[in-house]
Parts: structure tokens; C-alpha cells; sequence
């Protein structure tokens, strides 16, 4: 069977297909089927099924480029994993969604259906949970949500903080200011803070307390008006910390609260007020709760197989015992 698909430039084509084609031969590979470009036509030859999915896959490639969007090879990828998945995806409505951020790369975009449905509960909710396992940009689109608020002036301020769980000992102990104490807890913030606004920029923002670093005991007894509030590896808060932390939000605040429930560095008699919270205020209006996965996972691809792995081995390691 073949299927037809007519494209209306030149230009059109060399950004669909890629450098050297290797898009199409990524697709061609991946879906089991010969792509042929003839004029301004591409002709897909292939079994049925597969030439619905390349067909709807290539035609929502088509639409990212026409209206404008980049297509890079992992773009390309994760659109593959996406189409397989759920082939009536609308692809562009995802790597359409641009958040604006303060570097030279102007804008973030969702690379999965997860992180689109991620993005959108931020932009709709006051206050967003978003759980789930490494690399799936809980936090990174997090601070990408933070950035595009203080940049579009929907609030006066960052504030980042984290629990200090693997710390051992008091901060108060710890050599330097508070900053100084706090970072290296903080690293993934700053990485990303630092991806998303010039270096210059960072180092103002900062001293004019415009983005402020924190740890969580510090936020005990404010009140934060006007402020996009992001608390990373809530998993390790306890649950008295994430009643205080929650209880901290101002007027005109938006706060996220981000966390793998796998990765609990709490002593075994301390109950996580990440694990907690979902059964708490699961049925409280404008508190939205957001569960990615390893579909969701934008890292090297071995990331997922690597935490489907582990699912699967704790999975039956449960069922053993």
C-alpha cells in the first residue's frame, strides 16, 4: 500500500527531511516503512497501520513547520515514542507551546504529552504538584513557568527552595552566607535558572533579591505576596514542612511543588509530606496534580529504559515477597 503526501516548497522539504534526510530515514526505520521524494510529493510505501501513523506523523511535521517551529532530531524522536503511543496526538499543539524565558534560546517547549499537560495545569493553577521520576522536567519547566511570570511581570519575584535533607548536619555549621550553604542543594535550580536567563542577568536578579534562594526551614513564618515559588525534591520535605511550605502563599502567588515519591531520602519513621499532600488535598479546587512518567523522561532515550527497568524489577521484587 502507499499513501501520498504533497508539500508546498523546496524549503518545506529540506526541513522535514533533515540534514542528509536523516529524518526520514529516522522515520522510515523506526515505522517500517520506504519513503520515496518525488518533486514536491513524498510517497510512503508500507502495511497498512504503519502508513496511518507515518502519514499522521508526517502531516503534524508538517504543521509544526508551517506555523512556524523549529524541528530538531530529538524533536523528532520524541515525536516517534508520542505518535505510537496515541495516534490521534495533535503533535503541533505540543511543540507549538512556547514559554518564554530571558536567554538567547527565547523560548521552552513541551517535548511530551506529559509536559504539555504539565505546562498548562502552571498556567491554569495556583498551586501545581508535578511528580514523577528523573528527567522528566519537572523542575526545569518549572523554572522555564517562573521565568516567563517574572519576564512578562505576572510576578515580582522567583523564590527557590529545597530541603537540605542529604546535608547531615545544620546548615548553621556549614562554611558561608546562606546562599553559600544552600547551593549545592539547589544545583539543579541554578542549572536550570542559569540555561534560561543570561549569566549577567542571574548574578542582578539575585542581588536585587528579584530570584531569591532559600531552604525550606527558612520559609517558616512568611507570607510570599506577588511571587512564583518553586519548591524542588518536595519528597524529601517532611509532612509538617509541606503543610508550612503550602501555608506561605501570598496574593497573586503561584507556587510548584516537584518531587520523584521513589526517591524518599527521609528517615524511615518520617512520613513525606510530598507522599502525604496527594491524599490531603486531592479533592481542593485550583490545587492540580500532575504525574509524569518515563514516556516523559527527555534525556539520553537509555533514561527510560533504564527507569522501566527498575519499575519493573521493584515491581516484581514486590510480588516475590
Amino acid at each position: 500500500m502507499e499513501k501520498v503526501i504533497k508539500l508546498h516548497s523546496d524549503e518545506e522539504a529540506h526541513l522535514l527531511f533533515g540534514r542528509h534526510d536523516e529524518n526520514l530515514k529516522l522515520i522510515e526505520r523506526e515505522l517500517s516503512l520506504q519513503i520515496v521524494a518525488r518533486g514536491e510529493k513524498l510517497v510512503l510505501h508500507g502495511d497498512e497501520n504503519n502508513l496511518i501513523l507515518g502519514g499522521k506523523l508526517i502531516d503534524e511535521l508538517i504543521d509544526v513547520i508551517r506555523l512556524g517551529g523549529n524541528l530538531k532530531k530529538t524533536d523528532l524522536i520524541y515525536a516517534l515514542k508520542a505518535i505510537k503511543q496515541d495516534a490521534s496526538l495533535g503533535l503541533h499543539t505540543i511543540y507549538l507551546d512556547r514559554v518564554d524565558v530571558m536567554s538567547k534560546r527565547q523560548f521552552v517547549t513541551p517535548k511530551t504529552k506529559g509536559q504539555k499537560g504539565y505546562i498548562d495545569a502552571m498556567r491554569e493553577s495556583d498551586i501545581t504538584f508535578g511528580i514523577g521520576p528523573a528527567g522528566t522536567g519537572k523542575t526545569y519547566l518549572a523554572m522555564a513557568m517562573a521565568i516567563s511570570a517574572l519576564k512578562n511581570e505576572h510576578v515580582g519575584r522567583i523564590i527557590l527552595t529545597r530541603p537540605a535533607v542529604e546535608a547531615g548536619e545544620s546548615l548553621g555549621y556549614l562554611p558561608g552566607d546562606l546562599s553559600e550553604k544552600i547551593t549545592p542543594y539547589l544545583r539543579p535550580l541554578y542549572d536550570a535558572l542559569y540555561d534560561m536567563v543570561e549569566a549577567d542577568k542571574v548574578k542582578l536578579l539575585l542581588e536585587k533579591g528579584i530570584i531569591e534562594v532559600a531552604p525550606l526551614a527558612y520559609m517558616r513564618g512568611r507570607t510570599l505576596n506577588d511571587s512564583f515559588i518553586i519548591l524542588d525534591e518536595a519528597q524529601n520535605s517532611t509532612s509538617e514542612q509541606m503543610k508550612m511550605f503550602l501555608t506561605r502563599l501570598g496574593f497573586d502567588s503561584k507556587a510548584v511543588i516537584t518531587g520523584d515519591v521513589t526517591q524518599v531520602d527521609l528517615p524511615a519513621h518520617r512520613v513525606s509530606g510530598l507522599v502525604q499532600v496527594q491524599s490531603v488535598l486531592r479533592d481542593i479546587e485550583g490545587i492540580r496534580f500532575v504525574y509524569l512518567n518515563e514516556q516523559d523522561v527527555v534525556r539520553h532515550e537509555l533514561v527510560q529504559d533504564i527507569i522501566k527497568a527498575y519499575a519493573d524489577f521493584h515491581t516484581k521484587a514486590g510480588n516475590q515477597s
